[in-house]
Formats: structure tokens, sequence, C-alpha cells
């Protein structure tokens, strides 16, 4: 071989055995086979100053050591990338045989929590649970619960309008209607769900919440039958040893109404900060179903009678929960759902 081939041979080897890591390889590349100042490539240049004969001798072996090089470099370069991916999988190995860290688990909603419990309470008193939709024709919404036209109830300023004969509901009494449409008395069911108004936002008032409404129809069905069923349904929901008030009042799909209160059952009706020192606490509006209800379902009022009430989710999970403000149920803090786990 030529002697400065050689020796050029011999240079790349020991500064091969320098190269500790890959970054280094590139330098290595570039001295040796770079294109335009790399070594190789300058002893490429005297191919035109050698003789003919000569010149195909030592292109012969100006290419074999070129190639030598470049496999040289390739090899360490590979070997480079072999411990590399082996420190890799080394230090992100998984010890299968370790406990893994458990997911994070949810947990259900206040107002699930007490919708569930309600539920529980009227299915053990013989009700069952009936859905329905959340938009409505202005039949179920307003005709159907005897609401006329011209009432304030219907004015845009306090429903949610879709178009001219559809509306978010007001009331899940909307259910009410379809259950009676499809289901011949006797009957019980309850109708919990979400309802929209025009409310403004404040500690007790949201546009949107949840309610659950009651209805009972049967022959010989009374005032005294709705009291039984509120009065027991305060006991086995807040506690033992609490009273039920009703106070007259008026709603357009019952007759006669009432307003009903139960007794505190933080102070036992002293008054207290829970009760606003009265020492009653509301729990919604209930009544006779008015026969008009009935007969725009086809029930005969004169056979059958029946009893409805409407109770709000959000304020009694407020009152279980010492929740000053419903709105907190809605804005879906962490922090503050957190608490319920």
């Amino acid at each position: 071989m030529d002697e400065k081939l050689t020796n050029l041979r011999s240079g790349f080897f020991e500064d091969l055995k320098a190269v500790e890591a890959s970054e280094d390889l590139a330098a290595l590349r570039d001295k040796y086979l770079g294109r335009k100042s790399g070594l190789i490539a300058s002893e490429k240049k005297r191919v035109g100053s050698l003789s003919p004969g000569e010149r195909a001798e030592f292109g012969r072996l100006v290419n074999e050591l070129s190639d030598e090089v470049e496999g040289a470099i390739k090899e360490l370069s590979d070997r480079f990338a072999s411990s590399l991916e082996a420190a890799a999988l080394e230090r992100e190995k998984i010890d299968i045989t370790l406990a893994g860290t458990p997911p994070r688990q949810g947990h259900l909603h206040p107002i699930t929590l007490v919708r569930r419990r309600i539920e529980d309470i009227f299915v053990a008193m013989g009700y069952s649970v009936k859905a329905g939709p959340e938009i409505e024709t202005s039949f179920y919404n307003f005709d159907a619960l005897n609401i006329p036209r011209g009432h304030p109830a219907r004015d845009s300023a306090d429903t949610f309008y879709v178009s001219s004969d559809l509306a978010l509901r007001s009331q899940t009494s909307t259910v009410q209607i379809h259950t009676m449409q499809q289901q011949a008395p006797p009957l019980r069911v309850i109708s919990p769900g979400r309802v929209f108004r025009r409310d403004t936002p404040d500690p007790t008032h949201n546009p949107m919440f949840f309610q659950v409404e009651g209805l009972a129809v049967d022959r010989h069905i009374t005032l005294a039958d709705l009291k039984g069923t509120l009065q027991k349904f305060v006991e086995l929901m807040f506690g033992k040893n609490l009273k039920t008030r009703f106070r007259p009042s008026y709603f357009p799909f019952t007759e006669p109404s009432a307003e009903v209160d139960f007794s505190c059952y933080v102070c036992g009706g002293a008054g207290c900060r829970v009760c606003k020192g009265s020492g009653w606490i509301e729990l919604g509006g209930s009544g006779m179903v008015h026969p008009n209800v009935l007969r725009t379902v086809g029930i005969d009022p004169e056979e059958y009678s029946g009893f409805a009430f409407g109770l709000g989710i959000d304020r009694m999970a407020g009152r279980m929960y010492d929740i000053d403000d419903i709105r907190l149920l809605f804005e879906n803090d962490v922090r503050f759902l957190e608490q319920f786990a």
C-alpha cells in the first residue's frame, strides 16, 4: 500500500480508539471522509499527479481505505446505539411483580346521592320512577297542566323557548301527563330530573335545577293520603319525630294546593341558622290533582282522584350537606366536590 495511505490508515485507527461517545463520531467522519476537506478526499486528488499505470492501483487502494474507514465508523456507531438502547431499557424497565398505582376513583355527585336516596324511599313506598324529555311542547308543559294562554308562567321572561311551540320543561310534571296518557289508574310515580326557568342565579336559585315530582291517582284518594305520604317521606329522609305543616297556596294543576314545611331537623323547631330562626324548613308544593288535568288525559275525575307534589332536589342537597350556595353544585370545582367522596 502507498506509504501515505498506510500512515493515514494507522492514524485513523488511533483516532478511532480515542472515540468514547457517539457525538465524537461525526467529527471523526468529517476528518477522514468529508468530501471537501477530508483526508481521504485529499488523497484522491493525488490521482491526477500519478502516471497512467499507477492510477488504477492507487484508486483501488484509496477506495478500499475509504470503505474500511466507513465500515469501522458504522460498526462503532452501531455499538454506541446498542449501548444507549440497552441503557434506556434498563432505566425504563418495569417490574411487573410490583403493585401498580391504583387509578383515582371518582364518586357520585351530591345531587345524585340525594336523588338516589329519594328514589329509594318512594320505591319502597310502592312508587315507580319515570323519566321524560327535557324539551316539551306547549301542550305538555302548559295546556295539559291547566296553565292557560296568557298565564305569566308561559311568558318568555320565565320560560326558555326553543321555538313557538317547544320549550325546555319548566317542571317534571310533564312526565306525569305522559304517564297518565300511557297508563290507566291506579298509578304511583315519581319523576326526578332537570328543569329550566329564567331565574336570576343567587344562593338559592339557578336557571337549571333538579326536582322530583310525585303523582298518585286511584279511587278515593284524599288530602289525608298526601299528608301521610309526605310525612313518611320527611321521617325517612331527615329523621323521625319531625312534623309537617301544610299552608294554603295556589298551583294551576292542583286544587286545593298547599306549600309543605317540616320542622327543622337541626334545632327541633327551636330556631337556628338552618331554618333561619323559624323552626320550619320549606319542603315544596303539593295538592290534589286538578279535575281539568285528569280530564285532559282521559281520566274521569268523578271516578278517580289523585295528589301531586314537587320537591327541589338541589335545595334538599344544600340542607343535608350544609351548602349555603346551591350554585356550588354546578360549578364543577373539584375542591368542593371532593368533600363528598
